[in-house]
């Protein structure tokens, strides 16, 4: 265990592999819907690319601008496969000497090293810097006050960030909802003084389905290589730019932008009580029988008992309103509302 996690534990957390929880699934749920809540997110880690070709390189790779991100700004990105399909979606943000890259810490190690392939004779290193960076996610409607009770500089603009000289960044993710990075040794410290400001401590869980309901997919593992970054909204959350040129997968993203009508898209639904599910579950409609019709991306459990997910679906099923997970008479799941208009 780290300082961070023994920290953690004697908060009385209750630490997984790359989870943890302080209390049962309804009261953390409950808490994220009702309150504002600080999160460690231990099931997300970092990556560093450092060095004069770090711009260019990344360029190069993923879906998004990254030779005019301004200092002060982080954007969501992807690395796609030559068909595509998203291996990995990530948080981007400039550091002095480079960028920094967030994703899901179940993928990070493999992501790493393909990663890393692409290197050749460029001038840039990458790194694994999970242990090194703590993060910490604020979320509710007094996140803004909590995070400046620390003595933090907010941003001034969604995707903005600022920089304090003890190394902490925080990244303003939407109007109550910021993240922090911080080195791990001060880790401890920034998360006691945002409980100290009125925060409540939430687990993985809590900060998920916060995701959720901002309509933010992430790809983990059971999901690596399904769907194209339209599928997941990304266009729409600004994570892809479609004058930036060239990079795997880039052709199959412009085709399905310019081409003719998307098919599927992720739509936020409601899962009923006592119903388990994972992302990677396959989602039915009637009218595609017994073939599939969409996948869950990310699954959170609600106060109610019940969970909310965010599915990629067949547009034409989720608007005929009859979704059932995991079989063709599987639980019947309902559409619910995202923060932003589907195109």
């Amino acid at each position: 265990m780290t300082v961070w996690t023994e920290h953690l534990a004697t908060l009385g957390a209750t630490l997984g592999d790359a989870s943890l929880h302080f209390a049962d699934a309804a009261s953390e749920a409950r808490a994220a819907a009702e309150t504002t809540i600080a999160v460690p997110l231990l099931h997300l880690g970092t990556i560093r690319s450092v060095g004069p070709d770090s711009a260019v390189f990344l360029h190069n790779l993923v879906s998004n601008e990254v030779k005019k991100l301004d200092a002060d700004a982080a954007e969501w990105n992807s690395f796609n496969s030559p068909k595509g399909r998203m291996i990995a979606s990530f948080l981007m943000w400039p550091e002095a000497e480079g960028h920094a890259l967030m994703l899901s810490a179940d993928i990070l190690p493999a992501f790493l090293k393909k990663f890393s392939m692409y290197v050749l004779r460029s001038k840039v290193k990458l790194s694994d810097t999970s242990a090194e960076i703590a993060l910490i996610g604020i979320s509710g409607p007094n996140a803004a006050a909590v995070v400046q009770a620390t003595g933090t500089e907010l941003p001034g603009a969604d995707m903005k960030q600022t920089l304090a000289a003890s190394g902490l960044r925080c990244i303003r993710l939407g109007a109550t909802r910021y993240l922090l990075a911080v080195p791990v040794a001060t880790a401890p410290a920034t998360y006691d003084a945002l409980l100290a400001a009125g925060a409540e401590r939430a687990g993985t869980a809590a900060w998920q389905l916060t995701m959720i309901r901002a309509g933010l997919p992430l790809i983990t593992a059971p999901t690596q290589e399904e769907f194209v970054a339209q599928m997941l909204n990304y266009e729409l959350i600004g994570g892809v730019n479609f004058h930036k040129g060239c990079y795997p997968g880039q052709e199959i993203v412009a085709r399905t932008q310019y081409l003719g009508k998307l098919k599927k898209r992720t739509y936020r639904v409601a899962l009923p009580a006592g119903v388990e599910a994972a992302a990677g579950m396959d989602v039915f409609a009637p009218d595609f029988g017994e073939q599939s019709a969409g996948k869950l991306v990310n699954v959170a459990p609600t106060a109610d008992g019940g969970g909310e997910a965010l599915a990629v679906l067949q547009s034409s099923s989720a608007e005929a309103g009859e979704l059932h997970l995991g079989a063709p008479d599987g639980p019947r799941l309902v559409v619910l509302a995202l923060p932003y208009a589907l195109g």
